[in-house]
């Protein structure tokens, strides 16, 4: 009963704790330039972090997101000489499409969301590769500059791509929580078969959710492209595996239901702070995915909802 109680309070008690031991570990990290720093370099993740959520909530996952975010890097480095900034419209429409599809395979042909989500990242890598001719693609510089170059700007001294995460991250608080489709989502999660027995379209609902997923998957990509001022099909390479675990941190369980986008906020601070750990105690970046792994597992059996799983497969 206790640990019940406690269960919604663990991530901003782990946000806590993880910071105070990395600032014992490094007392320059709790500098206010050194904060400000890292939440910069976690905002792109947070942003892709931000698109898998509404997926998750409704119970189901979404790992086409960083093949998506890849494959607009390239469309969006190869489109903006062309098409200027009616380029950003452009990939944010393919990677929304990508979604679709992916919802409308979950809800129409009744394929799994992982299956789904998987054939159609899947996809999404292909295009990248054949539209890049399988290599890094670079932007001109002040083509970059004079369409895009807010984006890597600052305000204030606080980089504007903190300021584009959180208005992000207000517009799907204010979705979720002031919207039809927030109750929807939020129905769906708690139990489908009871919304569905309630008359709810959620074969519409849910494909909306992938299709937004998509769309701010892209999203990433472009906020990728513009910061490194290129693209690859492999760019976001290991950013799915953090991403997901932001959201679990934060939080919305597998099962769905209960968490959120505020949650995921939480839970990408939590992953910013592991990966500032990480280089402070000089792990490898070839273990860094195991350590992600492993809190991953931890993630999962810490916040799954055990009532909705009547057998574990």
């Amino acid at each position: 009963m206790h640990f019940d109680r406690l269960r919604p309070h663990f991530p901003w008690i782990t946000l806590v704790l993880l910071t105070l031991a990395v600032g014992v570990i490094e007392p320059g990290f709790l500098a206010p330039t050194s904060l400000i720093g890292m939440v910069a370099d976690i905002s792109t993740l947070f942003v892709l972090a931000l698109g898998i959520t509404p997926v998750i909530y409704i119970g189901g996952i979404d790992l086409s997101a960083q093949s998506i975010a890849n494959m607009t890097t390239v469309l969006f480095t190869l489109s903006l000489p062309v098409l200027g900034v009616w380029s950003a419209p452009g990939v944010l429409l393919a990677g929304a499409a990508l979604g679709f599809a992916s919802g409308h395979a979950t809800t129409r042909l009744k394929l799994p969301s992982f299956i789904a989500t998987l054939a159609l990242g899947g996809v999404a890598i292909s295009v990248g590769q054949y539209a890049s001719g399988q290599q890094a693609v670079y932007m001109d510089a002040k083509l970059r500059d004079a369409t895009f170059g807010w984006v890597i700007g600052n305000t204030a001294g606080v980089p504007n791509e903190i300021f584009i995460a959180a208005a992000l991250l207000l517009v799907l608080l204010f979705v979720e929580r002031r919207t039809r489709l927030g109750r929807a989502l939020k129905a769906i999660g708690a139990g489908e078969p009871a919304a569905r027995a309630s008359g709810l379209r959620v074969d519409h609902y849910k494909t909306i959710v992938y299709a937004l997923s998509g769309l701010i998957s892209a999203l990433a990509g472009l906020l990728f492209a513009v910061k490194l001022a290129g693209g690859a099909p492999n760019i976001a390479e290991g950013f799915l595996l953090p991403a997901i675990v932001a959201v679990l941190l934060g939080g919305t369980p597998l099962t769905g239901g209960v968490g959120g986008v505020l949650n995921t906020f939480i839970g990408a601070l939590i992953v910013a702070v592991i990966r500032t750990a990480m280089v402070y105690l000089e792990v490898p970046a070839t273990a860094q995915q195991i350590v992600f792994g492993s809190v991953l597992i931890v993630a999962i059996a810490l916040t799954i909802d055990r009532t909705k799983l009547a057998v574990v497969k």
